[in-house]
């Protein structure tokens, strides 16, 4: 049996050539990014409570900064 090679599409191409979702399945997809993003900033502020000074000097921040982004609820930005 042949097997014929494929070149790859990018990410994008292959997208917009697939047919709309339904609009439940949009909700879902919706929903299930959000949810991600609300996790991801609840641990990334999390975590940066318990950085040392060292390590905030590193990614520019000062203990104050560290503080106000630790304290922000999870669903703002």
């Amino acid at each position: 049996m042949i097997q014929h090679a494929q070149i790859p599409q990018s990410n994008m191409t292959f997208l917009a050539s697939r047919p709309a979702l339904p609009v439940l399945a949009q909700w879902a997809v919706t929903f299930a990014v959000l949810i991600t993003k609300w996790s991801l900033r609840r641990r990334t502020r999390k975590h940066l409570r318990h950085l040392s000074q060292e390590q905030l000097d590193d990614i520019g921040r000062n203990r104050a900064e560290a503080h106000h982004q630790a304290t922000l609820p999870f669903w703002r930005p």
